[in-house]
């Protein structure tokens, strides 16, 4: 297939050249590449440190989950950046597909995305049917190979209209997300304290049948329960995908907003709905005098 100019004109006849099959795989990736960059931008936690779902967080999880973790060791400090490339990125791939610039380039770009996906959160996760990371790369690849058919050229010219191509989609990327972030949902942060010491909170500021968020001293997020026997207490990442799980008293479980994992903190932690199937590690903790301190 030719490569048309963008145009409204040149869009549709892309369109209207591929088969219906190619047409549903398109519009189902460029689509949903576009949701996840907005979901992000729309986040007001996913670039704030001590947030609920913070990237940084994510990060800490893949460095401890993904065969490729000493990658995600050395993002962790620029975790802000990663989180604005990933925003940008999956704008600029969702777009450049709906749009057909460089499709060839969006598509190859939309599988490496789902291959670093599938080794940071979903590589363990069997049966390997579980994680979606898997079936996207396969989706990309599929639509990849279909534009590419016999041909063994690159689809981004080096020339003026090229460039202008590029510079178009790196402006539409970057609104949309300037934009999300102007529609941001509502943060509601938890009380939190840093661990910096053995030293936790008060007893008394904690009743029983309540909980208390916090941090450990390495920055992890915690969650301490306490009940009418003393106070125990679970790491808050999620083994799925390092996101920050809350306590839903209404579920009495734990539950990942990003996936929808949920746990059940008076059975040890155990998964009660998956994709993951790894329960969430204990935190030691213990009762000294009038305080909740690290055991």
């Amino acid at each position: 297939m030719a490569y048309r100019r963008i145009t409204p004109k040149g869009i549709a006849d892309s369109w209207r050249a591929q088969s219906w099959a190619i047409r549903v795989l398109r519009a189902w990736l460029a689509i949903t590449w576009i949701y996840a960059g907005w979901d992000k931008a729309t986040d007001p936690g996913f670039l704030t440190k001590g947030e609920t779902g913070f990237i940084g967080d994510q990060l800490i999880g893949y460095s401890t989950n993904s065969p490729i973790s000493w990658l995600f060791n050395s993002l962790i400090e620029h975790a802000t950046a990663v989180g604005m490339f990933v925003i940008f990125s999956e704008f600029a791939i969702g777009i450049a597909t709906l749009l057909w610039i460089a499709p060839t380039s969006a598509a190859f770009g939309g599988f490496l995305m789902s291959i670093v996906l599938w080794l940071a959160s979903t590589f363990y996760i069997s049966p390997y049917f579980l994680g979606s990371d898997t079936a996207y790369a396969v989706l990309w690849l599929v639509y990849f190979l279909t534009l590419v058919g016999n041909r063994r050229t690159v689809d981004i010219a080096l020339d003026r209209r090229g460039a202008i191509r590029v510079g178009l989609l790196s402006v539409a990327a970057i609104a949309s997300g300037l934009v999300g972030k102007a529609f941001a949902k509502v943060s509601e942060k938890p009380n939190t304290t840093v661990s910096g010491t053995s030293q936790i909170i008060e007893l008394s500021k904690i009743n029983v049948g309540e909980t208390h968020q916090f941090a450990l001293s390495n920055g992890m997020p915690a969650i301490i329960f306490r009940t009418k026997t003393g106070v125990f207490a679970y790491s808050a990442t999620c083994t799925h995908e390092g996101c920050t799980v809350a306590y839903q008293s209404s579920n009495k479980s734990l539950y990942c907003p990003c996936h929808g994992a949920e746990f059940d903190p008076f059975k040890n932690g155990g998964v009660i709905t998956g994709p993951t199937r790894d329960a969430l590690p204990t935190v030691k903790v213990a009762i000294s005098g009038d305080w909740v301190v690290l055991a």
